[in-house]
């Protein structure tokens, strides 16, 4: 097992009380490393703008970068809503998360190595033209593009468990058939998007969860709405948009999963990877911002991804 990190990840800085936080990244990789996982660290390169690119035109990225301030904060949406910020040290740490994943997917294919990136920003918020959501690359948006590039892959689907809905994934692959998407998610509940007749070209999947959803409930509708499709695409490569905030601790959702539930989550989409995908499954920290949940869920998490049939 690799876990893709690095310190830049960790300088990002949104402002005192914002939920996007260095801590989290903190408590996840203390929470690995005091496990008794056989675990690789390894520092997340920082990714051409060409294999961004694939996704995001250069003129969008330049646009960010243009605005990253010298000293303080700014938002990168209009007042009173402005959450996804900017600070002296978000470019390198954007530029990690997502070279994180690139450098994952090269140690998938030529290693048949499973990963997990550590990562902050996050990005399944992330649209084409829009950052939002603490999000402005779409990570794995950018790594299912560069599996189909550089490996010739020809489907790849990506499962998103995080509690909110992946609105920059979906409007990515709206019209692509090559790329499956399924997410569960709240709703009604930020960004607002999910709904289930929002269906793509058959390739979007979406499992609404109503607030106050428990495991037993969770689980009859991730299999039907989730697994069961995707199982039906038999996608080359699985990718998992891995948030943690569908916890019952979480301070910004209102589902009330286990930590024990992200293994069973995990393990059912790796049991999937071995029949379609010849178990090659990589990982990408979304959301989750309670510290105690996501230092317990990371280690189920990372306990479903070892699985081995």
């Amino acid at each position: 097992m690799i876990v893709y990190t690095h310190n830049d990840c960790l300088l990002k800085f949104n402002g005192q009380g914002h939920p996007e936080r260095r801590e989290r990244l903190e408590s996840i990789i203390s929470s690995i490393k005091s496990s008794d996982f056989t675990v690789e660290f390894k520092d997340g390169p920082l990714v051409d703008l060409d294999i961004v690119s694939l996704v995001h035109p250069k003129k969008y990225i330049e646009n960010i970068f243009n605005n990253i301030p010298k000293n303080g904060i700014i938002g990168v949406e209009k007042e009173p809503y402005a959450d996804t910020m900017l600070c002296p040290n978000s470019k390198s740490a954007i530029l990690r998360s997502c070279g994180s994943g690139i450098a994952a997917c090269d140690d998938l294919m030529k290693k048949n190595e499973r990963v997990f990136c550590a990562v902050r920003p996050p990005g399944h918020h992330a649209e084409t033209n829009r950052a939002n959501g603490f999000c402005f690359i779409n990570n794995i948006a950018v790594a299912a593009r560069y599996l189909q590039k550089k490996y010739n892959i020809d489907k790849v689907a990506i499962i998103d468990f995080d509690v909110h809905h992946g609105n920059g994934t979906q409007e990515i692959f709206y019209k692509d058939k090559s790329v499956a998407y399924g997410s569960s998610h709240e709703f009604p509940l930020f960004p607002g998007t999910g709904a289930e007749n929002e269906t793509g070209e058959g390739n979007i999947f979406n499992a609404t969860l109503k607030a106050g959803t428990k495991s037993k409930e969770f689980h009859e509708i991730f299999e039907k709405k989730i697994l069961i499709p995707v199982e039906k695409f038999k996608p080359d490569v699985i990718l998992i948009s891995a948030g943690f905030d569908a916890h019952k601790r979480d301070p910004l959702a209102n589902i009330n999963l286990e930590s024990s539930d992200f293994f069973t989550i995990t393990k059912k989409i790796v049991e999937i990877a071995y029949v379609h995908s010849k178990g090659r499954v990589v990982s990408f920290l979304e959301g989750g911002y309670d510290l105690q949940a996501l230092s317990e869920s990371i280690i189920e998490h990372l306990r479903g991804l070892k699985t081995h049939i």
